[in-house]
């Protein structure tokens, strides 16, 4: 086994935990604040606008489990990728759709998945605009913020509602083709 760590933000960190939490190979997903300058952001500071940071999820899995491949493919279908200035009802620059990549590796593998999304042009005429980085310090959010969709699961599907509504649209029409 070996494990390593993947970094995905697609808008609101509560509503990306679940689908990662229920793949086989993987055996954490935490939610946190990666990709801007301030150490130790606050669920505060990072919404303030401040910190440059967005809301993410780290996950660990196991590479002899699951690919990293398999891990971009599942995120694809977790966030609006045509939205560079949110996710659904979340707005601004701390929502915005990145894959924070460990290695060049990973890069190749993003780039290379980016692409096709885009070839598939299941988003229509719409360009693909989330953004590739390298990865930096993930910093993990409060303990409130870790699976909130099993904390609080009335206030998930009120959070999630919007967000499933629309990937169920996209990709049901796909997987009709």
């Amino acid at each position: 086994m070996a494990e390593q760590t993947a970094i995905f933000a697609g808008g609101c960190f509560w509503c990306m935990v679940q689908p990662f939490e229920e793949m086989k190979g993987v055996n954490t997903v935490l939610s946190g604040y990666t990709g801007g300058h301030k150490d130790h952001p606050t669920y505060r500071d990072v919404v303030s606008h401040t910190t440059g940071h967005t809301e993410a999820v780290e996950i660990w899995f196991d590479d002899s489990q699951i690919s990293y491949e398999d891990l971009v493919n599942l995120y694809w279908q977790t966030a609006d990728p045509t939205d560079a200035t949110g996710q659904f009802q979340d707005r601004g620059d701390n929502y915005r759709p990145v894959i924070f990549v460990n290695s060049e590796e990973q890069k190749k593998i993003a780039e290379k998945s980016k692409q096709e999304l885009q070839d598939s042009q299941i988003f229509d005429d719409q360009e693909i605009v989330t953004s590739i980085e390298p990865a930096k310090t993930f910093w993990v959010a409060e303990e409130e913020h870790q699976d909130f969709y099993k904390k609080d699961p009335e206030r998930f599907e009120l959070e999630h509602a919007r967000r499933k509504a629309f990937l169920d649209s996209v990709w049901k029409k796909e997987n009709q083709l």
